[in-house]
């Protein structure tokens, strides 16, 4: 196996494994199942009320990209929140 290097952060982690075969470093045949039952969400569920043309039309959107809807909302709240923070 080879030796698993030190990251200075997640990015660079993140970028690793992005090019690297986890089975060269790991012996997954030695990994177990784990629980983790008190672990909480990190969602909390909302109620927002839409306007139904504007709701109908992300849902065809969602349909078009082959997403759930409510992944798509989601998407584009980060998406928008992120632009407006950076403005």
């Amino acid at each position: 196996m080879k030796r698993i290097p030190k990251f200075k952060n997640e990015a660079e982690e993140r970028s690793f494994w992005q090019k690297n075969d986890s089975s060269e470093y790991i012996d997954w045949k030695q990994a177990k199942s784990a629980r983790f039952p008190n672990l909480k969400s990190s969602t909390r569920t909302v109620s927002i009320r839409l306007p139904e043309s504007l709701l109908e039309e992300i849902k065809r959107l969602a349909a078009k990209k082959d997403v759930p809807y409510q992944s798509l909302l989601k998407i584009l709240l980060a998406e928008s929140v992120s632009k407006h923070k950076h403005s």
